[in-house]
């Protein structure tokens, strides 16, 4: 089928969105109807060539929309059915059997390379492949493809437009809070970093009791949001202070809990640094390959945990349902950090997030298509 999409023909080239040829499904596949896709730096990464995916290429790994077709293997969705598209796991490996999804050892290939597993590519152009399959769906066009465990079924009562951003930024966030952290009420959090990850969290910490709720960020815009979602006190890391002792001067030994989004060195280590004996520092900022930090050996000693957390430990097809959930109580107001824009805005969004302006773009697909 004939649909449209943003395509990237040159390392860190623009969006030029086109007409190319969208293959059909295999049986254990399904074509969703793009309705919103969210954009964040991962895309944007992609776009300029840190991960070495072949170009041209279509990016997009936040999509949520309705189902178009299904393949003949299908049967948990159905033609109509709302679905938030998430990441891709290989389902054989060691960790895969272990329902350890999110840590797939095949997950980069499948998130990166352009292609299915088997090389096969999903786009094409005048003949020519288009490499998709970013995160298996490229969800920057007007419908994309993928398969049917990676698709997650939602309440069709639910703003579909909103809900594309859980795939990626919502479960990120709140998943380090709700599945890795597992604060109890009264626990001290901070938060570096507000953007749509951080605000994740920041939400989840608040929904969960945390207090104080202390967010990290060099936007004054993004700090006074983080104040209006829960954060009980606020720290801008221009200011030249010394954070640590400020979060200390808030909560006494330090906090319980902390997220760094930022994967810079001195702000993971200030993230570290604020917790009190026996805490927890989770690392969600994607770094580049060789950033080293250091931490002092004695302080890790007392008990402090320093980890990584990819995708928020979810298991998708449970998480996201519990996230929109959420958002439909009113307690996870997560149309407070987006912005929408048209598709054919979509260079214009990827600016406005590069710049820090807009917290989470969001894509709105052409209905007509």
């Amino acid at each position: 089928m004939r649909i449209k999409a943003a395509i990237v023909n040159e390392r860190s080239g623009p969006f030029v969105i086109d007409t190319v040829e969208l293959c059909a499904p295999r049986p254990d596949e399904v074509i969703v109807r793009v309705v919103a896709s969210g954009m964040c730096q991962t895309d944007l990464h992609g776009r300029d060539g840190y991960y070495a995916s072949p170009y041209p290429g279509v990016y997009g790994h936040e999509g949520a929309g309705i189902v178009h077709a299904v393949g003949t293997a299908v049967r948990r969705l159905a033609p109509g059915d709302h679905v938030v598209m998430s990441f891709p796991w290989c389902g054989t490996c060691e960790n895969c059997a272990q329902d350890l999804h999110s840590y797939c050892v095949h997950a980069f290939d499948l998130k990166m390379k352009g292609t299915r597993a088997d090389g096969s590519t999903l786009l094409s152009k005048n003949g020519k492949p288009v490499y998709s399959a970013f995160f298996q769906q490229s969800s920057f066009g007007t419908f994309a493809l993928t398969q049917e465990r990676y698709a997650v079924k939602v309440r069709k009562d639910a703003p579909i437009e909103l809900l594309g951003p859980l795939a990626c930024s919502g479960q990120t966030g709140a998943g380090a809070v709700f599945n890795v952290i597992k604060p109890k009420p009264g626990d001290g959090f901070a938060v570096f970093g507000v953007g749509a990850v951080g605000l994740s969290a920041l939400i989840a910490a608040k929904i969960a009791g945390c207090d104080p709720i202390i967010a990290v960020d060099i936007h004054p815009h993004r700090l006074a949001l983080a104040r209006e979602l829960g954060a009980t006190h606020v720290i801008d890391h221009t200011t030249g202070r010394n954070v640590v002792a400020e979060i200390r001067a808030i909560a006494g030994r330090g906090v319980r809990a902390s997220v760094d989004t930022s994967a810079l060195p001195v702000v993971l280590r200030e993230a570290a640094e604020a917790l009190m004996p026996g805490g927890t520092c989770v690392i969600l900022g994607s770094a580049r390959k060789g950033t080293e930090v250091t931490f002092d050996m004695p302080f890790i000693h007392e008990g402090r945990v320093v980890r990584g957390v990819i995708q928020g430990d979810s298991f998708p097809q449970k998480f996201i349902p519990r996230l929109v959930d959420l958002i439909m109580e009113g307690k996870f107001p997560i149309e407070k950090m987006i912005k929408f824009y048209d598709f054919a805005e979509i260079n214009r969004a990827a600016q406005e997030s590069s710049a820090g302006l807009t917290i989470k773009p969001v894509l709105r697909m052409p209905h007509d298509s």
